[in-house]
């Protein structure tokens, strides 16, 4: 499934002051492009300009602009959530969920996935160049927040010319955007999906996001942030930071079940240190893979913003506070083998909630899957999200 941009209106601005659309920085994605007199103001103090937002489109959005629904990606996604990936080739990541009589429905919606702030597929980001230098920004590029990157997709939307979105669903790292959606722009957000995800970063999700920053910190090809001056790649340091985050994604009975110490390509024991077992393979080609499509410079950034993310302290030391006065409909998702984002940390968004009488539902679905089970076949997680989208929209009168 491709690109499907249906928007009413005029798209294409040019004047001075306001957003015009550009080349794609990656290879297929529209981009709308903020000017140097539109800069954003980030959480940090500093301003950003020019700022592009990359994003895919999926569906036709209707006349009276009431089905928008905005996905947001986790730290290693992208935007292209529902359409072929144009460096590796593979599905969308929510593929299975997004689509003609899916659980989110193009039939029905209109979805926006937007490449986040600081990503590396055509958003703004460390990567891109530096106007001031005319090289790519590398540490340069001021440190951004889960706010900051919500900001810039309010941007986008306004640019769609879309008042409310009818929901704004996201896992992970995509659903405290969620969170910060419906408590920044709580009158544009009719209802939110935020799943597998928590209020805060926890001690224990910093610490191993530490230990991905210092793997790629000490690559010598790292070179201080400026590796793209020499036209090298961290990769080592890159795929070790995958390598390690990905076993917080994973559970322990997925990880045995799926490799236990099973043997890969041998009979035997190699008494070396390649890769005797099949869960070490496995793990180095995740490391290497994922070189090929993200930059090391903007995992750093982007494991930095979660690791800032805290609506609790943000709110004055009291969670509820950020929902004080919504309007917004939720329905919060964990799964019960998720120890990265485990269910307390969804039941906190819950009670948060319930403290200021919002309306809101919440769903723990049983999964030996781990954190990934948002991004996989999960049934009764499909079945969650169509019927919490279809009764809503059947509820606000959406075909």
């Amino acid at each position: 499934m491709g690109t499907s941009t249906a928007v009413s209106g005029d798209q294409n601005q040019t004047s001075a002051s306001a957003p015009h659309r550009s080349e794609a920085l990656s290879p297929s994605s529209p981009c709308v492009v903020f000017p140097d007199d539109a800069p954003l103001r980030l959480e940090s103090g500093q301003h950003l300009a020019p700022l592009s937002i990359a994003y895919e489109t999926y569906g036709t959005l209707n006349a009276a602009k009431s089905n928008a629904i905005l996905v947001c990606h986790a730290l290693t996604g992208d935007q292209y959530a529902a359409s072929n990936h144009p460096v590796t080739g593979k599905p969308g990541w929510w593929d299975a969920l997004i689509g003609p009589g899916k659980p989110v429905d193009t039939d029905r919606f209109f979805i926006i996935c937007p490449n986040i702030l600081g990503g590396c597929m055509g958003s703004t980001g460390p990567v891109s160049l530096n106007p001031k230098t005319g090289k790519p920004y590398g540490l340069d590029f001021p440190v951004i927040t889960i706010g900051d990157m919500v900001d810039a997709q309010v941007r986008l939307i306004d640019h769609l010319g879309i008042d409310q979105l009818f929901s704004v669903i996201g896992g992970s790292m995509g659903g405290m955007q969620v969170l910060e959606w419906a408590a920044r722009q709580k009158k544009r957000v009719a209802t939110a999906i935020p799943i597998a995800t928590a209020p805060w970063h926890s001690a224990q999700n910093i610490a191993f996001h530490e230990v991905g920053r210092q793997a790629v910190m000490a690559d010598p090809d790292w070179r201080g942030g400026n590796y793209h001056d020499a036209g090298i790649v961290p990769k080592n340091g890159l795929a070790v930071a995958r390598m390690a985050a990905h076993i917080t994604y994973l559970s322990e009975k997925a990880l045995q079940g799926k490799f236990g110490r099973n043997l890969q390509d041998r009979a035997a024991r190699s008494f070396s240190f390649d890769a005797d077992f099949k869960i070490e393979s496995y793990l180095r080609h995740q490391g290497s893979t994922f070189v090929d499509r993200f930059d090391a410079n903007s995992y750093l950034y982007i494991t930095r913003a979660m690791d800032y993310f805290d609506l609790e302290t943000a709110h004055g030391g009291k969670l509820a506070n950020a929902f004080v006065g919504t309007t917004t409909q939720f329905c919060v998702v964990s799964f019960t083998s998720d120890w990265l984002y485990p269910t307390r940390d969804s039941k906190a968004i819950v009670h948060a909630l319930n403290a200021v009488a919002a309306n809101v539902s919440f769903v723990e679905i049983e999964s030996d899957k781990g954190h990934d089970a948002f991004l996989l076949d999960e049934p009764e997680f499909h079945a969650t999200v169509r019927g919490f989208l279809g009764a809503a929209a059947t509820k606000r009168g959406l075909a």
